[in-house]
């Protein structure tokens, strides 16, 4: 069944390489590899990498001392890794709690704006109603400021027809005095002897 062509087509489709075939690798290979991973993976100047590079390409047949400085750089970068996932939620919480409040804020700060224009507004408003106010009252007081001086040319001249009236009605008592002791002797009232 398997040594059919129609088989084989069918694994050469499928497994782009015979992965089937067991390969035989030797330490010194393992070795190599992982010294090369090392040296394309190294981004920082780590003295740990560098100690684990220098024991993979040392001669040493010992693995145990460079697998048990592996095993404590991954529990330290595990370590690591967990502090830092810890304080990026932190931090994430701070910035989402500084955004929160800055929203506040700038919902204060247009409330506030808001509140300013409208007052601004109000106060232009009562700024115009006091301007009309002074002029009404300044109206006014020209206004009885020449109804004073009309009723006092008026009371001038009532005082002076009074004066006229009175001194006419004196001429007339006299010319009616003089007529009566012409005409009407008993009604004639002689006038007072000055002393």
């Amino acid at each position: 069944l398997l040594n059919d062509d129609d088989a084989l087509e069918l694994f050469k489709q499928t497994l782009p390489s015979p992965s089937l075939l067991q390969t035989k690798t030797s330490m010194k290979a393992v070795r190599q590899q992982a010294l090369a991973m090392l040296r394309t993976v190294r981004k920082s100047a780590d003295p740990r990498m560098d100690l684990v590079m220098l024991a993979l390409s040392g001669r040493s047949k010992n693995f145990d001392k460079v697998l048990k400085m592996i095993d404590e750089m991954v529990a330290l970068l595990g370590k690591e890794q967990a502090d830092d996932d810890a304080k990026k939620a932190y931090c994430e919480s701070k910035l989402d709690e500084a955004e929160d409040q800055l929203k506040e804020l700038d919902g204060s700060l247009s409330d506030l704006k808001k509140d300013i224009a409208n007052e601004q507004e109000s106060i232009a408003k009562l700024t115009d109603e006091i301007d009309a106010l002074v002029a009404g009252i300044k109206a006014l007081d020209k206004a009885v400021a020449e109804a004073t001086e009309t009723r006092k040319a008026e009371n001038a001249e009532y005082k002076d027809t009074m004066a006229s009236d009175g001194a006419a009605k004196e001429l007339i008592g006299v010319a009616k005095n003089r007529l009566n002791k012409f005409y009407n002797p008993k009604l004639y009232v002689p006038p007072p002897e000055a002393q």
